[in-house]
Order: structure tokens, then sequence, then C-alpha cells
């Protein structure tokens, strides 16, 4: 704990808060993604939906719930213009973002399931450790800049 405590120390106002917003992501994000490729699995393998369609499932309520969860405690700013035209831009720059999010985790169901042959968990990893990195970079840089 020490260590820790002294390693946070070294690091600028700047880099610490950085951190802190990384560590708030990954927490927030990971329980989003965690509930999207549940909902995924439970709709594709239980359910034997196809496995496009529980993506798409997934992908909505991941949607609202990341929108919610990321811009109240990921990237939670006091001095962030609060007003509603930029509440509907930030929304619409979320949206757009959450697509990419959706084709990448597409991309990872159509590889893994349609083209490999693979069961229908095999792209959860990616969903969970690739596309979740992507989206970090695009919210804090355009998002919820």
């Amino acid at each position: 704990m020490k260590a820790v405590r002294s390693a946070l120390n070294s690091l600028s106002p700047d880099q610490r808060a950085l951190l802190l917003q990384i560590v708030r992501y990954a927490v927030v994000g990971f329980g989003i993604t965690m509930m999207q490729a549940a909902i995924y699995w439970v709709m594709a393998a239980p359910v034997g939906l196809h496995s496009q369609i529980a993506n798409l499932i997934g992908y909505g309520v991941a949607v609202v719930a990341g929108y919610c969860l990321h811009g109240r405690y990921s990237f939670a700013d006091p001095d962030r213009n609060g007003s509603g035209a930029a509440h509907a831009a930030r929304g619409v720059r979320f949206f757009a973002v959450s697509l990419f999010s959706l084709a990448l985790n597409a991309l990872w169901v159509w590889l893994c399931v349609s083209m490999m042959g693979w069961p229908e968990w095999a792209p959860v990893p990616a969903m969970l450790f690739i596309t979740p990195w992507a989206v970090f970079i695009l919210n804090r840089l355009w998002v919820f800049k």
C-alpha cells in the first residue's frame, strides 16, 4: 500500500487525474461490458437467437447504461457545459462511438462465430478486452472532452 501511495504521489496532477479516470472507466465499463456480453450470450446460446441479433440486443442495453454511467462517473466534469444543446451534442457523439463499438463487436462475432465456426462465447474476450480500450480513447478525446 505504501508503494502504491508513493507511486501515486510521484505523478503530476494531470497524470493522477488520467489514472483515476482510467480506473473509473475500467470499473464502470467492465460492468457494462459484462452486462452486454451476458445478454449477448444468453440470447445467442440458450435462447437461440442469431448471434448478430443477440449482439444488437446487448448493444442497445449497453448504450443506454454506458451514456448514463460514463457521463456521470467515468468522465465526470463539474465544469462541463450542462445545457440541453451541449448534452444533445455529447449524446450524438456518444451514439457515434457506440456505433463504432457495435461494429467492432459485430466484427468479433462474425470472425469467431460465422467465419471460424467457433462457439457463441468465443468473441466475448475481444468484447471484454479490445473494444473497451478503443472506446475509452474516443470517449476521452471526443465525446466527453
